[in-house]
């Protein structure tokens, strides 16, 4: 294993103090339990909007702390979920007044762990909503969740969401607007190369040179095959055919598209990936019209990439373009 750590039990300690030192005007980060708050939290009389899962994923979710997106980001140990202590702190810290969001990804620990928090802070007078997100077509069941997984979706409905929170909307609307994303957002992935999770060591699964995994979880979970490589055309095809074929995606649909690099992708192959998708969405008849390229959620050093589609409507697409002020994602 080759990684720039000191103790591999201290990495996500000793990352919250980088992040803490690098954004002290954006940020604030607690470590006992661990979670980082806006720097101005709490805002009075706004929903506030709380995520958060195991470490690895970065910059989601810490890295979408800030203004017009997250209040509050809870990370647990690598591929780990946090705790139900650490969520109900987090929620303390920044709740305004106005109730509290907490976005989810699908995975076991996370809904076991979020479902306590709510059941604490109910019991607190504290009102919460969640939204659960699964997105990926690849699986139904995976290593850590019943149903589908969480992931690149995660990222988009962050954004607007707060986005929505950030224009005054009461908990209720929040909620909807989540909903709404979740439901009309699918995504899949897939890997040249496994990630290394820094307690264990050793490279999550093994991969041929000659073999790529399709589907594969965030969390090095397996896909649903496993095969030979193909060309950059082939690869985008075998990901998007089954995404656009769930919601379906149909002739004529505006989306915004999210082409995501999995940790280790060089942004040349990102892009050159991107482009390819834009061009098969055009000969499908799905309008393009809003965009993201880059690393936003990752699986460590993995070496691969994922698309996402999320079907827009005018509300969905004003939120998009409202402005964010975080580490990670700003206009």
């Amino acid at each position: 294993m080759k990684k720039i750590i000191n103790a591999p039990t201290d990495v996500v300690t000793d990352a919250l103090r980088g992040m803490a030192a690098a954004h002290p005007e954006r940020l604030r980060v607690r470590f006992d339990p661990a979670f980082v708050a806006r720097a101005d939290a709490p805002v009075a009389d706004k929903v506030a909007v709380v995520s958060g899962g195991g470490s690895g994923h970065e910059p989601l979710h810490v890295g979408f702390v800030g203004s017009g997106m997250l209040d509050a980001a809870v990370p647990g140990a690598v591929f780990t979920s946090p705790t139900p202590d650490a969520v109900r702190a987090a929620v303390g810290e920044v709740d305004g007044g106005a109730g509290t969001l907490l976005v989810v990804k699908n995975y076991t620990g996370d809904v076991l762990n979020f479902e306590t928090a709510a059941e604490l802070l109910e019991a607190e007078n504290i009102g919460v909503r969640t939204v659960v997100v699964q997105d990926d077509v690849a699986v139904r069941d995976s290593t850590n969740t019943a149903g589908r997984r969480g992931v690149g979706g995660t990222v988009l409905l962050e954004k607007i969401v707060g986005a929505a929170a950030a224009r005054g909307d009461d908990l209720a609307s929040c909620h909807e607007i989540a909903e709404r994303v979740s439901a009309g957002v699918r995504s899949m992935g897939m890997a040249l190369t496994a990630p290394t999770v820094p307690h264990v060591g050793e490279p999550s699964f093994e991969l041929a040179d000659y073999e790529m995994e399709v589907g594969v979880g965030i969390h090095a979970e397996p896909g649903r095959e496993r095969v030979e490589l193909e060309s950059a055309d082939g690869i985008v095809w075998r990901l998007l055919e089954p995404v656009l074929d769930d919601l379906p995606f149909r002739r004529d649909d505006e989306v915004l598209l999210f082409t995501n690099s999995m940790g280790a992708t060089p942004q040349t192959e990102l892009y050159l990936a991107h482009g390819i998708a834009e061009r098969f969405l055009a000969e499908r008849g799905v309008r393009v019209t809003r965009r993201l390229v880059g690393p936003y959620i990752t699986s460590l050093e993995m070496r691969g990439l994922s698309f996402t589609l999320l079907k827009l409507d005018d509300e969905l697409r004003r939120l998009w373009d409202a402005p964010v002020s975080t580490p990670a994602l700003t206009w």
